[in-house]
């Protein structure tokens, strides 16, 4: 059997029509999930973008975040956020070992830095240049007026623009489509798969950057949600309170992002397509997930913020399709996190890990043939930890402080705060955190970054243009 993980950045659940989205089009994953069993609780080992890559190639827990150092020469301060440790195993490394080619297809360049190490174990591997602040594109070409037009008055001062002068160099050469990223990332995974198409085992994960901001997706992708509109593209969200947009700002930057989800939809689908002509998908497992959503208003917050664990950050899609139909269009609601993921493709390989993993497998609950159900899962982000039993969800600072405690019962949404009233559950629910971590949590000084900046890069406009 080969394997196929697909892994797309910052993609909500709520924004794909299988898990009840009514007006984003997404076609290629409803198709999928027609095939697949659907995890319907499925949620982030931690986050953000690192943290959770370590739990998926190696289904060890990065929580809790113990030994972390900010990397010299990453401006990212986000806890986990490091190499995955030189005495763990990763997935790629075990099948190899046991006759699988693995290849990888990514975007993502935080897997590139000069610190990371994340194609380890890798037969092939193919890094996609052009993302964010991938320093690819020359920044002398990029004028100060482009940079401006995508910027709030309040970002020109303080925000992202070094990162999106160097991210509009990196695509200065796009013609068509195809030269846009998710495009380039699945067109190079077909290629891939044509190359190997008479190989007796494949792994090949394809890790796409997209939907993760600067949302800049061909213009018609934009018409279908919000066409029209003639005011500032706010393609990079300012991190923070969504009142830093005006309601015309955030309804179309919402409308990028269901575009951007589009785009790679559409592109997905070519993929699963070209695997299907091959006759590669009926003879491999398909795994599609993504690390983590993102904040577009709800809750007052733009971005993905630390101490906003609610469920636009948190519910993630989790598709698994068995080459033999089996689990189609079963809906699961065991809870899943990332690093069960490899723990589940061992086992449906009839794979021995090298070394024990701390993920279930979770075939057991398609199949029937046993495994026992979590009774809560934790996760989570920087100094903040979330927390989630069948009833309630519970999201704290690390020691426990700032505590804020929901009832999925009476409040799917989570608009009501009930930690007050109910200080017994949270007590429990900080416990199963501890319990989880092994102890006390560790508390790292972020130096001068907030929870809420953890990821913005320091420049004004008149920094980046002194003369202009």
């Amino acid at each position: 059997m080969n394997v196929i993980l697909i892994v797309l950045d910052s993609l909500r659940a709520d924004h794909v029509g299988c898990y009840g989205n009514p007006w984003i089009r997404t076609p290629a994953l409803d198709t999928l999930a027609e095939e697949s069993a659907v995890f319907t609780r499925a949620f982030p080992e931690s986050l953000p973008t690192i943290p959770m890559r370590r739990a998926i190639h190696t289904g060890r827990r990065t929580f809790p975040f113990r030994d972390w150092a900010p990397q010299k020469g990453d401006p990212v301060l986000s806890y986990g956020w490091q190499p995955i440790p030189q005495s763990q195993v990763t997935l790629a490394e075990t099948l190899v070992r046991t006759g699988y080619h693995a290849a990888f297809i990514t975007d993502t360049f935080h897997h590139f830095k000069p610190s990371m190490n994340f194609h380890r174990g890798f037969d092939q591997w193919q890094w996609i240049r052009g993302q964010e602040a991938d320093p690819y594109g020359p920044v002398a070409l990029v004028s100060r007026e482009r940079v401006e037009a995508a910027l709030t008055p309040q970002m020109r001062q303080f925000g992202p623009a070094p990162m999106l002068r160097q991210y509009l160099a990196n695509q200065a050469q796009r013609r068509g489509e195809e030269d846009f990223q998710a495009p380039r990332v699945f067109r190079a995974a077909m290629q891939c798969l044509e190359e190997n198409q008479r190989v007796e085992k494949l792994f090949l994960l394809v890790d796409c950057f997209d939907p993760h901001e600067p949302w800049d997706p061909p213009r018609h992708y934009v018409d279908l949600y919000d066409p029209g509109y003639e005011g500032r593209e706010v393609i990079f969200p300012p991190y923070g309170p969504a009142s830093n947009l005006s309601e015309a700002e955030l309804k179309h930057m919402r409308a990028l992002y269901a575009g951007e989800v589009t785009m790679v939809d559409r592109w997905l689908g070519r993929f699963l397509d070209r695997a299907r002509s091959l006759g590669l998908l009926d003879r491999s497992l398909v795994i599609v997930t993504s690390d983590h959503g993102h904040q577009l208003g709800e809750h007052g917050v733009v971005g993905k913020v630390a101490f906003g664990l609610f469920n636009e950050l948190m519910d993630v899609p989790l598709l698994i399709r068995h080459q033999e139909g089996a689990g189609a269009g079963l809906r699961v609601d065991a809870f899943a996190q990332h690093h069960d993921i490899p723990a589940t493709i061992l086992a449906l390989l009839g794979i021995e890990p090298v070394e024990p993993l701390e993920g279930i497998n979770l075939w057991h609950f398609v199949d029937g043939s046993g495994g026992q159900r979590r009774q809560y899962v934790t996760a989570a982000f920087n100094n903040y930890v979330w927390c989630r039993d069948e009833r309630y969800v519970y999201m704290a600072r690390n020691d426990g402080a700032e505590a804020r405690l929901y009832d999925m019962e009476a409040d799917p949404k989570q608009l009501e705060d009930i930690a007050a009233a109910k200080p017994e559950v949270c007590r429990q629910m900080f416990q199963h955190v501890l319990a989880d971590a092994g102890g006390p949590l560790p508390n790292y000084p972020l130096l001068r970054y907030l929870a809420t900046e953890w990821y913005r890069l320091d420049g004004s406009i008149d920094g980046l243009y002194p003369s202009q």
